[in-house]
């Protein structure tokens, strides 16, 4: 039996779900998406600038892009990664703010 085991991954105002990519990946991915460069990702990950470079070269494979523009596009097409304010709250948490603003007439 296989289990799914996805992880959330945030990142500034971007949240990422393992799965299509690993942590190292996703990560990876997610800062690219900031707008970090290789050395500015490794320094943010605490890994080395050829671990990013081979993390991005595995992305690039697994999300079928050859571009880091591309990259940013297909991740938040498949939804891969998202906005963290995207993520809606779940249903019991939603308040009704709208009935307490007034009455809207149309």
């Amino acid at each position: 039996m296989e289990i799914d085991m996805k992880r959330v991954i945030t990142f500034g105002a971007l949240q990422g779900f393992t799965g299509i990519l690993a942590e190292q990946e996703l990560r990876a991915a997610l800062a690219i998406c900031a707008g970090l460069a290789n050395k500015e990702i490794a320094r943010a990950v605490g890994c080395a600038p050829s671990t990013v470079k081979k993390s991005i070269e595995r992305v690039f494979y697994k999300l079928h892009v050859s571009s880091r523009s591309a990259l940013v596009t297909e991740a938040f097409k498949r939804g891969v990664i998202v906005f963290a304010a995207a993520i809606p709250p779940a249903p019991d948490h939603q308040s009704n703010q709208d009935s307490e603003k007034g009455v809207f007439i149309a």
